[in-house]
């Protein structure tokens, strides 16, 4: 029979691994860990689910939602149009605008839904600044991330910590607890990027190159043939001659004498002499071309407006963390034939994929080139699974509801803020319920889409590692690893060892996720600030700022956003990002022991 403790940071060790092979979905881990924490009697069931319980879940829920309100409603996008429009096409400018605007956005958002947000605005701005994109989109993911960490709400993370180290005995963080040390480092992050970062960050897109189409590198995968007197596809529909499913070729446009159909439908007919623009290999089409009765046409000249027509476009969307394409393919979506629309090429991280499109599993962040009809590709977006890279139509935004969203809003950080101004004290969880049915009764968020607007896997994820905060206090393996900790770095002092935990933290949340990562350390840095006569909050707090310094890999979420529009390269983040690490980590050090007393 195994001790608690060895079974507790065993399943540490195997939790620790999955997190950052991500064979599994982390939320999923984290209820693994849950369940494998009762059956061996390191919990009681009651124990195990604790965590779903806390009003932390509520909080972020409720959070969600009021992000939803002033997401749905355009505010955002407003915000950044106004306060861009002083930079022009200076590029030091725009960078500051960049990086101040998502800073100040992600304090009260997430840093991801703030990347998200801004992230056509500024390729917008690139493409009329003629600035390469990759000049801004990293100023744009770093400013969120650094902006994220000045308020309690700005994160999950913080929202998380605060409610875990109440268990300890400390109060939860106040609204602008955080907010010092944060505005410091945003300040810091900023000038470095406005400085040596905006020196060093690559410049890779053609800016003068506006074609879609020559920033895919599509044309030598597009050709014309001519239906031959005598072919076997006369008189066959799009659907009956099986091109796609068979032979991975798809069919843009058909012109016909002065007609030309632009993406026409799987019913129509091919006639004779026929020039049909298809998608494909041509080794591909030569194969065929004997027995298929084609010929392809050799002066071909391919641009954008040959694909385009009055309704049908080329537009680029990505793919979302929480689409429901995430892990499937075109062809198990049934894609073209559920969405009519066509996807011509896939960019993930730089590199673009055209063979076989049907059979790619699509990953978060994936950029999809597509041909269609916008109208038909609006909801997908409206609903999350997809993102324009380019500025959002204002038919998904009800901007007539923006001071509705406001309000909420408003209404929600009074209150959470009430208990510092006076003796009524609400709790977080109250106050942005509050909010949530202001949103509800004015219609600003309808209640179809309100369960929608959660990220029930974060919670998941927030609500199993609270959990194993209690089985690692019970078991006595947070005291146990404090105590090693304490034999090795004590001596050094308690300035070690805040570094210590601040990098040990930076270290785990590359591969891992930010609230898991925190959540972690978070037990074991308490105990050895007890351990050791020193004030644990500033411990905590420290943990906490680590835990958003996401900067040395493209894993962050707000980083895989910005990765493949900018056409970054992973090292791009290691030799960017490394230096802006050490930046903040001379801050929090710095500062933590002034606003925090470790004794």
């Amino acid at each position: 029979m195994f001790e608690p403790i060895t079974i507790v940071l065993t399943l540490l060790v195997v939790a620790l691994v999955l997190f950052a092979t991500e064979k599994l979905p982390v939320d999923v881990v984290g209820i693994l860990l849950v369940i494998s924490l009762i059956l061996t009697g390191v919990l009681t069931v009651q124990e195990g689910f604790a965590g779903f319980g806390d009003s932390i879940i509520i909080t972020i829920g409720g959070l969600f939602v009021l992000t939803g309100g002033l997401v749905r409603t355009g505010l955002v996008d407003l915000i950044g149009r106004r306060l861009y429009q002083f930079a022009g096409k200076n590029e030091f400018l725009l960078t500051l605008a960049v990086m101040i605007t998502a800073a100040a956005t992600a304090s009260i958002m997430k840093n991801t839904t703030t990347t998200a947000m801004y992230l056509p605005v500024v390729l917008g701005l690139a493409e009329r600044a003629k600035i390469s994109p990759s000049k801004l989109l990293m100023p744009l993911a770093f400013g969120a991330i650094l902006g994220g960490s000045c308020t309690l709400i700005g994160t999950s993370t913080n929202l998380a910590v605060s409610s875990a180290i109440e268990r300890y005995g400390m109060k939860p963080y106040t609204m602008f607890e955080l907010t010092p040390v944060g505005v410091v480092a945003v300040i810091v992050g900023t000038i470095y990027m406005l400085t040596i970062g905006r020196k060093i960050l690559p410049v890779r897109n053609d800016v003068t190159e506006n074609s879609l189409l020559s920033q895919y590198n599509i044309r030598d995968y597009v050709s014309e043939i001519i239906v031959l007197p005598g072919s076997n596809l006369i008189g066959k529909t799009l659907e009956e001659t099986n091109l796609n499913q068979e032979l991975d070729l798809n069919v843009l446009g058909i012109i016909r004498g002065k007609e030309r159909k632009i993406f026409p439908g799987s019913k129509e007919r091919i006639e004779m002499n026929d020039l049909l623009i298809v998608e494909g290999k041509v080794s591909d089409i030569l194969r065929i071309k004997a027995e298929a009765g084609i010929e392809i046409k050799p002066d071909f000249k391919l641009n954008d407006k040959v694909l385009e027509s009055t309704d049908v476009e080329l537009f680029e969307v990505m793919v979302m963390r929480d689409s429901r394409f995430v892990g499937q393919t075109l062809k198990t979506l049934n894609f073209r034939q559920r969405y009519d629309l066509t996807v011509l090429a896939i960019n993930r991280h730089g590199e673009t994929i055209f063979e076989k499109l049907s059979e790619v599993p699509l990953r978060f962040g994936d950029v999809l080139l597509v041909q269609g009809k916008r109208r038909l590709i609006e909801p997908l977006v409206s609903s999350g699974e997809l993102l324009f890279l380019e500025n959002v139509s204002t038919s998904l935004m009800r901007t007539e509801k923006r001071k509705w969203a406001v309000l909420a809003f408003l209404v929600f950080l009074t209150l959470s803020i009430l208990g510092t101004l006076s003796p009524i004290s609400i709790p977080l969880s109250i106050a942005v319920l509050f909010g949530v049915l202001i949103l509800l009764a004015t219609k600003t968020i309808r209640y179809s889409e309100l369960y929608s607007l959660i990220d029930f896997r974060l919670l998941v994820l927030i609500a199993c590692m609270l959990s194993f905060g209690i089985a690692m206090e019970k078991s006595g393996a947070d005291v146990y690893l404090a105590n090693k900790i304490e034999i090795y770095f004590g001596n050094y002092g308690p300035i070690a060892l805040l570094s210590g935990f601040f990098l040990l933290t930076v270290f785990l949340t590359q591969p891992m996720s930010n609230q898991a990562a925190a959540l972690v350390v978070l037990p074991v840095a308490v105990k050895t600030a007890i351990a050791l006569g020193l004030d644990p909050r500033a411990f905590a707090v420290t943990v906490t700022y680590a835990a958003s310094a996401s900067f040395l890999t493209p894993l962050e979420p707000a980083c895989v956003l910005i990765y493949t529009p900018g056409r970054y390269r992973f090292f791009d983040f290691v030799k960017i990002g490394a230096l802006l690490t050490i930046l903040i980590f001379l801050v929090i050090i710095s500062l933590v022991p002034i606003f925090w007393k470790l004794q």
